[in-house]
């Protein structure tokens, strides 16, 4: 286009410019602007396209990469960083693929397409771009250099506020129920004003390579009018030529720029590439890969433990489970009980292999749990946590979490098991009664029963209760015990608890302490030779008597 332009201005200088002439140069440039707009048009669409299925597909790997975490993994990356990770830092890379595709290919293509018109034109005038561009490719790196870590810790604090308000939100009730308000806000206030802070930190460099940026370009097309104008008042160049000359280095430095705003926002990307790769990165410790055999299912529901040993932490000298030794029979209903933080949780959780002992062995149906594939092994567990948990939906929808093709029956019979019935009944939509997230709606009681309930449409063969009837009343928990004794009497039955009268009726009873089994009998036998059971067992009746 400046050759063209160039064409005319000459012409017209000389005074051969005639109409067809400049007709047809003109046709050539609306021909050439017409392709470049289509140019344009393709390529920011293709761009776009292929940076949003980018987008869409790392979010996507990220997330089945987060499935697999173990609950160490999990541990490791906080819930509020996950969620920055899969949002926006996924979004900082899909910003940086679609420049790139749009900048990093066009850019490089009108640089080097200038740099060469330009010494065509005049080769001595060029030297000027041999000063400027080195100028400029310097303070370019400079900024970015600076800018890269300045992004991370932007990254990090949108992290920290992501946390603050997940936790907020989530214990909304406890923070009203103590009157809590003003101390969260006041956190609030400190994580965003610290995101504030960074984010002004990290924009200082873009703010401050835009003045830089335009005084190198303005410097440099100064250098050029004032050298090129000499050389054409000498005439060694036509005004035509200078005009196109300017254009080119204008080109040149506008192309430099845009790579320029391009490193800029690649160093907020590399940043976050870094933490998104730190996701995929992250070696899962708990996987079927070696299982021994991965065909294999839960048949009968033996469950042993040999010499296990586990520590959360690697290099803590205190493990959380020393040396455990029991076997529970398939069929038993087997209770554990022991003092808070005795191991309790974390025994049961090596079962479905929510984690891997240190040292021995966990077995069901006399195979290491490690030789089966997780889905077989966790498909014949049912398990209802401490941490009752229920999503948004409606209640059969939670339910069939058990059994996704579980009819309407069905879902009603466990739910009577469970003692959840009468209640959803009496909801005006019963089973199609919508619940928020995290059952907020329902009562601590009802959604225990839920749960229960759900656990029960998995017809598992080793149900793991955890301190699962807590909220329920005596009464209610004994017409559930009774539903589990007559409808799961081939399932093995692990009931934790923190009352004796929810284990009394088991068939052999586990007393946990520190971390190690300190007995093993039924009700009459620990009740007449173990100390932390005859602890428990008569702190309990003294309060049921004061009461």
């Amino acid at each position: 286009m400046p050759i063209f332009l160039a064409e005319i201005i000459n012409r017209a200088n000389r005074g051969t410019l005639t109409v067809g002439s400049s007709i047809g140069i003109a046709a050539l440039m609306i021909l050439t602007a017409l392709i470049m707009m289509a140019g344009g048009v393709g390529g920011s669409y293709f761009g776009t396209k292929a940076s949003v299925n980018f987008a869409a597909d790392l979010r996507n790997d990220v997330y089945e990469k987060v499935q697999t975490f173990s609950f160490s993994s999990i541990d490791k990356f906080s819930t509020g960083s996950l969620v920055t990770r899969l949002t926006n830092d996924v979004t900082q890379m899909q910003n940086m693929v679609n420049m790139m595709l749009r900048m990093m290919l066009r850019s490089p293509g009108m640089l080097i397409g200038g740099i060469i018109m330009a010494i065509r034109l005049k080769p001595s005038l060029s030297l000027v771009l041999a000063v400027s561009i080195p100028i400029l490719l310097i303070s370019v790196g400079l900024l970015v250099y600076n800018g890269f870590s300045r992004f991370s810790r932007m990254q990090t604090k949108i992290d920290d506020l992501n946390n603050t308000v997940k936790e907020d939100i989530t214990n909304i009730r406890v923070v009203k129920s103590f009157v809590r308000e003003d101390h969260e806000e006041e956190k609030f206030k400190k994580a965003n004003g610290e995101l504030k802070d960074a984010g002004m930190n990290a924009m200082k460099i873009m703010i401050f390579m835009s003045p830089v940026m335009t005084i190198i370009m303005n410097l440099t097309t100064l250098a050029v009018i004032w050298f090129g104008g000499r050389i054409v008042l000498s005439g060694g160049m036509e005004p035509g030529d200078l005009s196109a000359f300017i254009t080119y280095v204008t080109q040149i430095l506008s192309s430099l720029m845009m790579v320029t705003m391009m490193f800029m926002m690649s160093s907020r990307a590399l940043a976050s590439a870094k933490r998104v790769g730190e996701v995929l990165d992250e070696t899962t410790d708990l996987n079927d890969l070696y299982a021994a055999h991965p065909e294999k299912e839960v048949e009968e529901g033996t469950v042993e433990f040999k010499n296990v040993t586990y520590r959360y932490n690697k290099t803590s000298e205190e493990p959380v489970l020393d040396k455990v030794n029991v076997r529970i029979p398939a069929g038993a209903t087997v209770g554990i009980i022991g003092s808070t933080g005795a191991g309790k949780t974390t025994l049961v959780s090596m079962i479905p292999r929510l984690y891997d002992p240190d040292e021995g062995q966990v077995l069901v149906d006399g195979v290491d749990v490690k030789d089966y594939s997780l889905y077989n092994l966790r498909e014949g567990i049912g398990m209802v946590l401490q941490k009752n948990v229920l999503f948004s939906g409606s209640i059969a929808e939670n339910l069939r979490w058990g059994d996704h093709d579980a009819t309407d029956e069905e879902i009603r019979t466990v739910a009577q098991y469970a003692q959840a019935d009468k209640f959803v009944t009496s909801f005006k939509d019963g089973y199609e009664h919508m619940l928020d997230q995290g059952g907020t709606n329902v009562s601590g009681g009802q959604k225990q029963r839920l749960c229960i309930a759900r656990t029960l449409l998995k017809k598992p063969k080793i149900l793991i209760l955890d301190d699962s009837t807590s909220a329920v009343d005596t009464a209610t928990e004994a017409q559930i015990r009774r539903a589990f004794r007559e409808e799961l009497s081939g399932s093995t039955k692990i009931i934790i608890a923190q009352r004796i009268s929810s284990v009394m009726e088991a068939d052999f009873i586990i007393v946990m302490d520190d971390g190690c089994i300190t007995g093993v009998g039924s009700h009459n036998e620990l009740l007449a030779g173990n100390t932390e059971y005859q602890e428990i067992y008569y702190s309990q009746m003294e309060k049921k008597e004061a009461k």
